[in-house]
């Protein structure tokens, strides 16, 4: 199928969107789910049982998607599997220019109903040349113009992350580890059993979408090996890719066909097809996540010697192993470095070795000791241990500035590593992590997952200059 950009544009960007089968029985999901659509809302639902609870919400409902009295951009279906094909026929009539199908129950089934309902859709969708999303996934996440996977989503602002997922439980679990991590989403898809659009087609969509900076992606398999490859190696000479590839082991590679109906693909032939592409893979939500973070507001990473500081005495070898183990080195500082820290460095709360232990004394020369490491001819990367502490609130403003003052001055790599000890505190430290964002310094919530942000990141720079 010829996929239309333009289409696609209207889809993720829409004026009209018309939800087909929502019902009480789900809380009108779908419905509410756009309550903060800027366009036009309409209802298609038959069942009079129903049509009270839509119209309470504010929405009009018409008993056909042919009587909407304007151009659709986008239809959200969820009927019963039996009645998709007439819905997608209506959505053909009418010249939509997009349909997501919530509906499940097609060739992931594994059922001779399942396959032969899917392979109708394919066909009616392919001969008519329709952008059917899905079907059995959660469609599309469009934060600046209200459309939602879910009521629980944030809107109201235009990020700079797109987001292409198999998977409607990891594309919603994405945007809110993203949203607390400080990364914002442009456009995010869940595309489940990519009948008609796969991803490949997000892929290139959103590699041409200069409002996306960066792309994440969860797959499971895809449809065309050669294809997906060759445009994801255009896509990376423009913008980075970080991917997450379910179905690692035996058992995840069975789960697969289960869950999207997918064809695994063998992960050594994965592995070294994607990084032969120049994107970059990683093994968790939280890894995808911080690797977009890290090459998004990192400078350009081009060593593996890191200078950290912060920390009390009693971590520093705990945070040596954590850095060494994710392939970085935590190396000694230049001798210069060393006889101006013992210049005013206490023996008392603090050791001025490579990760260097400020204790509570020497917390207030933070600013004169990350000069110090922004100088030394040893170090390629700058990190700061800090935390979310109501006692420390003024050395985190302090740490704030002073962070993005040296991220102004040095074209070395600057990040923070932003504790916090409690539930309670999460919020709070999402809202700070925001303020180190807007300086330009991304944070991360443990030395594991800024040691491999900084490694993913390094890793990117690599295979970038080797292209």
């Amino acid at each position: 199928m010829k996929v239309d950009f333009s289409k696609l544009e209207r889809a993720f960007n829409p004026r009209c969107v018309v939800v087909v089968g929502d019902k009480g029985v789900s809380n009108f999901m779908w419905l509410r789910g756009q309550s903060n659509f800027k366009g036009k809302l309409y209802s298609v639902q038959l069942d009079p049982n129903e049509i009270p609870g839509i119209e309470e919400l504010g929405v009009k409902n018409f008993t056909s998607l042919l009587d909407i009295p304007e151009p659709v951009d986008l239809v959200i279906v969820a009927v019963p599997r039996p009645i998709a094909p007439r819905i997608l026929a209506d959505c053909i009539k009418k010249d939509a220019a997009a349909a997501h199908f919530f509906t499940s129950g097609f060739a992931e089934t594994g059922t001779e109903e399942g396959i032969g309902l899917q392979q109708t859709l394919t066909r009616m969708a392919e001969e008519a040349n329709f952008h059917l999303i899905g079907p059995n996934c959660m469609g599309i996440y469009s934060p600046a113009v209200g459309i939602r996977q879910t009521p629980m989503q944030r809107t109201g602002f235009d990020g700079t992350v797109g987001f292409i997922a198999q998977s409607g439980t990891h594309a919603i679990a994405f945007s809110e580890e993203a949203y607390q991590q400080g990364v914002e989403i442009n456009k995010s898809v869940s595309f489940g059993n990519g009948v008609v659009l796969d991803s490949t087609d997000y892929l290139a969509y959103f590699g041409n979408d200069d409002g996306i900076e960066a792309i994440g992606m969860y797959l499971e398999g895809v449809r065309d090996g050669r294809r997906f490859v060759r445009t994801l190696k255009e896509v990376v000479t423009r913008k980075p890719v970080v991917v997450w590839k379910g179905g690692r082991t035996e058992e995840g590679h069975r789960a697969i066909s289960s869950h999207t109906g997918s064809m695994a693909v063998p992960m050594a032939i994965w592995d070294t097809a994607i990084k032969q592409s120049g994107a970059v893979t990683v093994r968790s939500m939280e890894e995808l996540v911080d690797a977009l973070k890290a090459i998004q507001y990192l400078k350009p990473v081009y060593g593996n010697r890191v200078g950290i500081t912060g920390g009390s005495g009693g971590q520093s070898v705990a945070i040596a192993d954590v850095f060494a183990e994710a392939g970085l080195k935590v190396p000694a500082l230049t001798q210069e470095s060393y006889d101006e820290l013992a210049s005013f460095f206490t023996l008392i709360g603090g050791g001025y070795r490579n990760p260097i232990d400020t204790g509570n004394v020497n917390r207030l020369q933070m600013k004169r000791i990350m000069g110090i490491l922004e100088n030394d001819d040893n170090v390629d990367n700058l990190v700061l241990l800090t935390s979310v502490n109501s006692r420390m609130a003024e050395q985190l403003d302090r740490d704030i500035t002073m962070l993005a003052e040296t991220r102004q001055r040095t074209q070395k790599p600057v990040a923070a590593i932003l504790a916090y000890q409690s539930p309670e505190a999460m919020q709070t430290a999402s809202e700070v992590a925001r303020k180190f964002r807007d300086g330009g310094i991304p944070t991360f919530t443990s030395l594991e997952r800024g040691a491999k942000a900084l490694k993913n990141a390094l890793e990117y720079y690599i295979l970038k200059r080797r292209d």
